[in-house]
């Protein structure tokens, strides 16, 4: 069983509900992991939104600072932070009220997992969504 302890199905039900992604980390560096990730997500219809202080905008669209500053709701967070990072960012989101923590691949946060699942929201860990829902195409 994968470190989550999420199945596929679980992870089916995740792609198939999940419209809005806020990628917090991303990159404008089109080499880098995040980047890619956004872009495939965009093209899969979800609707992605850049979560990085240091930029206006990302892939055309309006970057904020934090998962705080998005005016409206996030169905999942995709995190590209250090797994120090984790904790503090599961409080975010718990405040956002997102349904999903995505944590990618080589992040994985015990502490950070139990508050957000404490809160009713599912956490997948260790994972990558572009390879994850491309087992289901």
């Amino acid at each position: 069983m994968a470190i989550d302890g999420l199945t596929n199905s679980d992870i089916k039900h995740i792609r198939d509900q999940v419209k809005t992604v806020a990628v917090v980390g991303l990159s404008p560096k089109p080499h880098r992991a995040s980047h890619q990730v956004a872009l495939y997500l965009q093209h899969q219809g979800y609707q992605v939104i850049p979560v990085n202080p240091l930029h206006q905008k990302i892939l055309g669209l309006t970057c904020y600072s934090s998962l705080a500053s998005i005016p409206f709701d996030v169905d999942m967070v995709d995190c590209f932070r250090a797994c120090e990072a984790m904790p503090a960012l599961a409080d975010e989101v718990v405040a956002k009220g997102a349904k999903v923590m995505w944590m990618q691949l080589g992040i994985y946060h015990a502490d950070a997992a139990a508050k957000a699942r404490a809160a009713g929201i599912t956490v997948v860990m260790d994972r990558c969504p572009k390879i994850e829902f491309r087992k289901f195409n």
